[in-house]
């Protein structure tokens, strides 16, 4: 995004928060010019090559420069954050929110809304400009804060729209040169192609580190894949997928592996929640890959690192979701009557409202710490093991109370409330998907 562009969306961002704008019934025109000027500052700059093939000699994989911190503890977001992320929020309310129902329905997230999604331009800031992307630097902050808008709007279509991001963000870290080539030009324009990281297994207590996912080596340097991932997002549209292995003799690892690879299969995985994800399992039957497609050599600190990025996308997505339904059951229960009076005249329900508030800032904090240690360059995983423990807990009890205090409401598909709490279930057993 040109300094250019980021001042003018600035300027209309306050220009929108100012009360004049009502005096003058200026506000829902410069609401318009706000919206499609973000949209419009948030698109790519060069076109998608979908090929799958090397745009370019690279010579050496493109990093982007981590933002860092100042000298000062501050959690709180920059101006240029702040405006992603209320883009971000202003879309999810407008676009996931109406569309979420029947895309739970359906297990499956609608194509032009996914299109939509792409054409934010969510996935381009993550890539460098020399790869076509938008990216000046590293801020994991920054993908949390997006992340959390989008699941305010919806968690399970939040997971299928960013579910390339993934995908992108896993090649930029540690994809070699000749890996960023072949793959990062097709998510840098609005055509962002499909894509999933896939790490979680249909196994009991599944551990990341322990995989049932195996990758044989061959004589001739590549590897022979065999095992199943569930809950893999856009799994029967995606065109690339980012597959978890365990290297016999080695340890666990990450493998690009095009769609069309022989060996690849999709089945069915309709789960509790995140439905609107399209979720599915991915089988893998003898998939022969060259050498060339395992990120970082096989290295267990990245993937390692994968694992904790992955971690922190989630407690961003559940810190959204919660504060989904929060925001739901603070006019309910003002508005809701009984006996005579609102039911947040009642002390319990009065209590639960609060501890919902006090948890939620609580996982947002965290989540926040966590990911402000990422773009230090320090070691992050205590505070993203602290981060994930607290959402999953905190997160799950506030998608339950919220079913609690909506009473009969809370049991029915009319209001979303049952819905964000199957969502929030997520938080504590998913593994990979996402990266921040």
């Amino acid at each position: 995004m040109t300094s250019l562009t980021r001042i003018g969306l600035r300027t209309l961002s306050r220009m929108a928060g100012s009360t004049k704008l009502d005096a003058l019934n200026l506000r829902k025109p410069t609401e318009q010019v706000l919206y499609h000027g973000t949209k419009v500052g948030f698109k790519a700059v060069t076109a998608a090559n979908r090929a799958f093939k090397s745009v370019k000699n690279l010579g050496s994989p493109q990093r982007l420069p981590k933002r860092g911190t100042g000298d000062l503890f501050d959690l709180a977001p920059t101006d240029e954050q702040q405006m992603l992320q209320d883009a971000a929020r202003t879309f999810a309310m407008e676009q996931l929110r109406e569309a979420a129902g029947k895309a739970d329905m359906a297990c499956a997230a609608p194509p032009e809304l996914l299109a939509q999604c792409a054409e934010l331009g969510i996935t381009s800031l993550g890539i460098p400009e020399a790869l076509g992307g938008m990216g000046t630097e590293r801020s994991a902050v920054t993908n949390v804060l997006i992340a959390e808008a989008m699941a305010q709007g919806d968690m399970g279509l939040a997971f299928a729209a960013l579910a390339p991001s993934a995908v992108s963000t896993a090649l930029v870290l540690w994809g070699n040169a000749e890996q960023q080539a072949a793959y990062l030009g097709a998510f840098t324009g609005e055509n962002v192609p499909a894509a999933a990281l896939a790490i979680q297994e249909p196994t009991p207590l599944f551990d990341p580190f322990e995989l049932k996912t195996r990758a044989v080596a061959q004589s001739g340097g590549g590897h022979v894949l065999n095992g199943v991932k569930s809950m893999v997002p856009l799994a029967a549209s995606a065109e690339l997928f980012i597959v978890a292995a365990h290297i016999e003799g080695k340890g666990p690892a990450l493998f690009v592996i095009e769609s069309s690879t022989k060996g690849l299969s999709v089945e069915e995985d309709r789960a509790m929640g995140l439905r609107a994800a399209g979720t599915a399992r991915l089988r893998l039957d003898a998939v022969a890959v060259p050498a060339q497609a395992v990120l970082a050599e096989g290295a267990f600190d990245a993937y390692r690192e994968c694992i904790q990025l992955s971690r922190l996308a989630w407690c961003a997505l559940g810190t959204g979701c919660a504060q989904g339904v929060l925001d739901f059951i603070v006019p309910y229960v003002n508005e809701r009557q009984a006996f005579g009076e609102p039911i947040s005249h009642r002390q319990s329900v009065a209590f639960a409202v609060s501890n919902m508030s006090i948890e939620l800032n609580a996982m947002r904090l965290l989540t926040w710490r966590a990911a402000s240690l990422v773009d230090a360059d320090v070691d992050f995983f205590e505070a993203a093991a602290l981060a994930r423990r607290l959402c999953a807990d905190k997160g799950m009890q506030i998608g339950s109370d919220g079913v609690q205090l909506l009473g009969g409401h809370g049991f029915v598909t009319e209001y979303p409330v049952e819905r964000w709490y199957r969502d929030l279930r997520a938080v504590g057993v998913m593994e990979g998907g996402l990266l921040i």
